[in-house]
């Protein structure tokens, strides 16, 4: 039998512990076996777990024989991996055991050096700081999970469900996946990635900047057809002074700013009215629907209609007629 075991540090997020517990406990083969035995390990006899204590029955020695090993997150990304929990990590790996982690877990496996030069995802607040700390590694904060084959990562709460599914699936086949995936009341595929879920602000222009005042109009004006020498007509500027001054003070040009703020109102729409697609595409000031479906997808990472069924606030009814 396949065997997973769950490694839990102290602060250790509860849901990222409980997800893979749940998930792979519950999973039963055609013939209604089980098809994971899973095992909680800690490095200490007992695991500050925040809202309780808990007590691993399984030691570190228990990751040399799991086929696979799943990582949960810690509540401080930042916190230092004792040095036996990335030995044990290191010795399973070369001896070709399998290592997921969910979301801040990440932080874990990045710690052991073996994601270096590998694409990998965390929850997609904590991305920077992973880049930061682990330059080697090749961050993708949009995606929900990334499968390098033996080692796997994933995003943040509820992407810990997708990996497990996509797990099982590998293991199983796609009908054990589903019967697990019926289980936990997920689909067995989410449409979309991380990227849907980002709050997409742009970067912050110190107040007093030359480009404040233009950035104003832009945002008032976002609706209307404004071309590079439009804007930098308003600025005062030629061309290449007004897209100097963008990199210097946004980190993009002014046309990258303006797509991703006309975006952000549209996400915007999407979640507050029952504006058609079409309809919102002109409000936000896109030339045509399919313009703007193709730059919605390359920022939020899912469609238009997608979005909105995702997160478009419930409709508050009014009383009902009388006779």
């Amino acid at each position: 039998m396949h065997t997973v075991a769950v490694l839990a540090l102290d602060k250790v997020v509860p849901f990222d512990l409980s997800t893979p517990i749940e998930v792979f406990t519950r999973t039963r083969l055609p013939d209604g076996r089980p098809a994971y035995r899973v095992r909680v390990c800690g490095a200490a006899a007992e695991v500050d777990a925040g809202a309780f204590t808990l007590r691993p029955p399984w030691g570190l020695d228990a990751l040399a024989s799991a086929d696979t090993i799943i990582l949960p997150g810690c509540t401080d990304p930042a916190a230092p991996i004792p040095g036996e929990v990335l030995d044990a990590l290191r010795a399973a790996a070369a001896d070709g055991t399998r290592i997921a982690s969910i979301c801040a877990g990440a932080f874990i496996l990045a710690a052991t050096g073996l994601l270096d030069g590998l694409r990998a995802t965390t929850h997609w607040l904590a991305a920077d700081l992973l880049v930061e700390r682990h330059p080697a590694v090749v961050v993708d904060p949009d995606v929900l999970y990334v499968d390098n084959g033996q080692l796997l990562t994933s995003a943040g709460a509820a992407a810990g469900l997708d990996l497990c599914l996509h797990l099982i699936r590998r293991d199983h086949g796609s009908a054990v996946a589903a019967d697990a995936a019926r289980l936990s009341v997920m689909p067995l595929e989410r449409e979309g990635g991380q990227a849907q879920f980002i709050v997409h602000d742009q970067p912050p222009t110190p107040r007093g900047s030359v480009l404040e005042p233009v950035l104003r109009w832009m945002r008032e004006n976002a609706a209307t057809d404004l071309t590079l020498g439009g804007i930098a007509a308003q600025a005062g500027m030629s061309t290449r002074t007004l897209n100097r001054r963008f990199r210097e003070q946004t980190g993009t040009t002014p046309l990258q700013w303006l797509h991703r703020n006309r975006v952000r109102q549209a996400q915007y729409l999407l979640e507050a009215t029952d504006h058609p697609v079409e309809r919102i595409a002109a409000q936000v000031g896109f030339g045509s629907p399919t313009a703007f479906r193709d730059r919605f997808k390359r920022v939020v990472g899912t469609s238009p209609h997608a979005y909105r069924a995702a997160f478009q606030k419930p409709t508050t009814a009014g009383p009902k007629p009388t006779a």
